[in-house]
């Protein structure tokens, strides 16, 4: 099957996507925000360069897209149709170095909690950030998804 745009397209469209400062980010950020929660985003000192980081919690929480970073049995995951090999081999990388630094940080103390991009929709949203809030209070080890 062949792409529906031509590569310029496609090209400027991949330019387009942003690494930081997402919808998904945004909302995560602002339902903190509203609770009482400060934090910092995107910290560069940290393994993985957390989206979000709450000190006084010790805890880092990555606002993980579907697609760039592999959810499994997610519908807004399909591997692409064009280009195979390029792109197994480019979110195979993605989701090994995002275990790699996770172990990292948990090594060093850090409460890890991962959110999907599918979570933060609106048939999900109000489930995902209750349960985000209630991991914060308990403030537990260890590596947690949302």
């Amino acid at each position: 099957m062949s792409d529906v745009h031509t590569s310029e397209v496609r090209s400027y469209n991949m330019s387009r996507i942003k690494g930081k400062n997402t919808k998904p980010e945004e909302i995560v950020c602002k339902y903190l925000f509203s609770q009482g929660y400060r934090y910092r985003k995107n910290v560069a000192k940290l393994p993985g360069k957390p989206d979000i980081v709450l000190a006084k919690y010790h805890t880092c929480i990555f606002v993980n897209g579907c697609f760039w970073h592999k959810h499994e049995g997610c519908k807004y995951f399909v591997w692409p149709k064009s280009n195979v090999g390029f792109w197994k081999q480019k979110i195979e990388t993605t989701v090994e170095r995002d275990k790699r630094k996770q172990m990292e940080l948990k090594t060093n103390g850090w409460n890890i909690i991962v959110i999907w991009e599918c979570q933060l929709k609106p048939e999900s949203i109000d489930f995902t950030l209750t349960k985000l809030s209630n991991q914060l209070k308990e403030n537990s080890g260890g590596l947690k998804y949302v």
